[in-house]
């Protein structure tokens, strides 16, 4: 059993947007020529939404547009060092109560980092119910009584609530810490878990499936992830495939969200419904004093 805690346990995205009020007299709505995105793979649909294009990875210096900020997200990065390992049997809650807040001053130290920088609005999304992904439903022993009623783990989605709790009391911390940040806490557990378990009400189907992988129940094999091939008689064959319909279906490869998941959920949380303080993005520039 693997015991690395992966991005895909505390996932959540940290965006840092260079904003502009559109005027000086009250609050309007801002301008936001450029993304720096420190978390998950959805910040294209945000990118879109604001007339900005496709963020350009970090590592790829050679051709890149770094005007309109830049995705920071790569490939099982984490907040803390690669060589830090917690096993599974490490989910007790005298575990978290120590790995939880290391983590957490992790982040609390980077986004001072940017403040410092001259970061000034930044968009904090929760991590998500880690407990419905296929990477963890597949590779993980839970027990039949651990599952819920639309097949999500119970323990890992618990897991990421109690990091939620301890996140949001933490940006109320940087909040009184970074006088002249404008920080938004968005909830976006709640979305995804309502999106999961309410998958045929909007439009989705097999939500606890992923789209491009190979074999299983969840048709997610850690040997065989999405794009992955096989020499069969001297030649290479595709065998973990994208399904048919990607825009019907909302887990792309086992941890990460189709493009057409990622656009409902930006949708659901744009205008500030799960956010806190519950202003729209276009406001997120403003500091609101709670």
């Amino acid at each position: 059993m693997e015991s690395r805690y992966s991005s895909s346990v505390f996932l959540f995205l940290l965006w840092v947007v260079l904003s502009f009020p559109s005027s000086t007299f009250g609050l309007r709505s801002c301008h936001f020529p450029a993304i720096f995105n420190f978390g998950d793979s959805n910040s294209d649909t945000g990118a879109e939404s604001l007339g900005l294009p496709y963020l350009s990875a970090y590592l790829d210096s050679v051709g890149s547009n770094f005007s309109h900020g830049a995705n920071f997200a790569t490939a099982g990065s984490t907040i803390r060092p690669q060589n830090t390992t917690i096993s599974q049997s490490g989910y007790s809650p005298i575990s978290l109560n120590a790995y939880v807040p290391d983590v957490l001053s992790q982040l609390y130290n980077t986004i001072k980092n940017v403040y410092g920088q001259g970061g000034r609005s930044f968009w904090i999304h929760n991590t998500g119910p880690v407990g419905c992904l296929p990477y963890i439903l597949d590779r993980y022993l839970v027990t039949a009584a651990q599952i819920d009623k639309y097949g999500c783990a119970t323990p890992f989605n618990e897991v990421a609530q109690y990091f939620n709790i301890r996140l949001k009391a933490l940006v109320a911390q940087l909040r009184k810490d970074l006088p002249e940040a404008a920080i938004t806490y968005v909830d976006v557990y709640s979305v995804k878990y309502t999106l999961i378990s309410q998958a045929k009400k909007y439009g989705f189907k097999l939500p606890l499936v992923a789209c491009c992988g190979h074999g299983g129940k969840y048709n997610f094999n850690n040997n065989m992830r999405c794009g992955s091939k096989k020499t069969i008689k001297g030649k290479e064959v595709l065998i973990a495939k994208s399904c048919s319909n990607p825009s019907v279906r909302i887990n792309w490869d086992g941890i990460h969200f189709t493009e057409a998941a990622n656009k409902w959920i930006f949708e659901q949380i744009s205008d500030g419904s799960f956010s806190d303080p519950p202003i729209p993005l276009k406001m997120a520039c403003h500091r609101m004093d709670l």
